[in-house]
């Protein structure tokens, strides 16, 4: 076995202890963002680019009693969509993304959100993280949703080393995580990394659920 080969594999049982600790500290940890349907989720992870899950689901909440279901909000104006999700900041663009994406999928998909990774990029205001978000969350495929928490929290607990671009992540931990893993893993990085492993503060160490595994990885 080569240098490279033992160092994957070192990283794969790390991963795997890693998993197992954080489903036992959180065992029911899910997607932040309240949604019922595809495209509600879709919106919603839009809106979410630097702003809050908690805001974005009262705002939401307005978007939705003015504008209930895809055919609504196609034929909104991006300035009436605007109005309501200005709280969420970059409102212009968000809103017409979110105008364009859900004419798009009235028009080409019959109002639904299509389960193909590659045909969710081709929507406006979509990109991986949002993209593998939906696989796993509504589709219930394989998924690896690199957003700011789990970049940071894989590159302290040693599954990555100094890696902070979020496809680079992506591609490094589908080498390491078991596709069935991928999504609950992710979702349980949020959760550790806005309670205990936090990015404004030193990390809450002393409270952590798998301190003995970072400093097995030399963190």
């Amino acid at each position: 076995m080569t240098k490279d080969e033992k160092e994957l594999q070192k990283k794969k049982e790390l991963a795997l202890k890693l998993i197992e600790g954080l489903k036992k500290e959180y065992p029911d940890a899910g997607c932040t963002l309240d949604y019922d349907d595809a495209w509600k989720l879709l919106v919603s992870v839009r809106l979410a680019a630097q702003c809050t899950d908690a805001r974005v689901n009262v705002v939401v909440e307005k978007l939705y009693e003015r504008f209930p279901d895809v055919p609504a909000l196609a034929q909104a104006e991006p300035e009436e969509i605007e109005a309501i999700v200005r709280p969420c900041g970059l409102g212009k663009s968000k809103a017409r993304d979110i105008s364009a994406c859900m004419k798009i999928l009235n028009d080409q998909y019959n109002g639904k959100v299509p389960s193909d990774f590659g045909e969710l990029l081709k929507l406006p205001g979509v990109g991986r993280k949002s993209a593998n978000l939906i696989m796993g969350d509504v589709f219930h495929k394989p998924a690896i949703v690199t957003d700011t928490h789990c970049i940071r929290l894989v590159n302290r607990m040693g599954l990555v080393n100094g890696v902070k671009e979020p496809k680079k992540v992506e591609m490094a931990l589908w080498k390491l995580i078991p596709p069935e893993e991928g999504s609950d893993f992710c979702h349980r990085l949020v959760y550790h990394g806005r309670d205990v492993c936090t990015a404004r503060t030193a990390p809450h160490c002393e409270k952590c659920c798998v301190s003995d595994l970072c400093a097995k990885a030399g963190i």
